[in-house]
């Protein structure tokens, strides 16, 4: 593939992932007062991001056949989200939170860590 086209190829996925992020708030910019809206803006934040927890924390299992059984990323992982957690309730600052949590439990498996 030339650069040219490799070019224009990034250009029109940048501009149609652009243009998905964009539209929602201009079709809807007339009904912003509307409780429907209200409400999707109130709940689905925290909706979402608990659903993201969920899915991250699905293949761990501490307790599994009656005794202390954890994957190698399952201890890190918990202690990230614990950080995550403890972190938010202290300061309510969602991005300070997300990027802690990550950088625990990127150090945590880089260096190999393990209770």
């Amino acid at each position: 593939m030339s650069t040219p086209t490799l070019l224009l190829f990034i250009a029109v996925c940048a501009l149609a992932t652009f243009a998905t992020r964009v539209l929602p708030f201009v079709a809807l910019a007339r009904q912003a007062d509307h409780p429907l809206i209200l409400h999707l803006g109130r709940y689905l934040p925290p909706t979402v991001m608990m659903i993201l927890v969920i899915y991250a924390l699905r293949d761990f299992r501490p307790l599994a056949e009656g005794q202390l059984n954890a994957a190698a990323d399952g201890w890190p992982m918990v202690v990230a989200a614990l950080v995550v957690a403890l972190l938010h309730l202290w300061r309510r600052h969602a991005l300070l939170s997300i990027v802690a949590g990550t950088g625990a439990y990127m150090a945590m498996v880089q260096i190999g860590w393990t209770p």
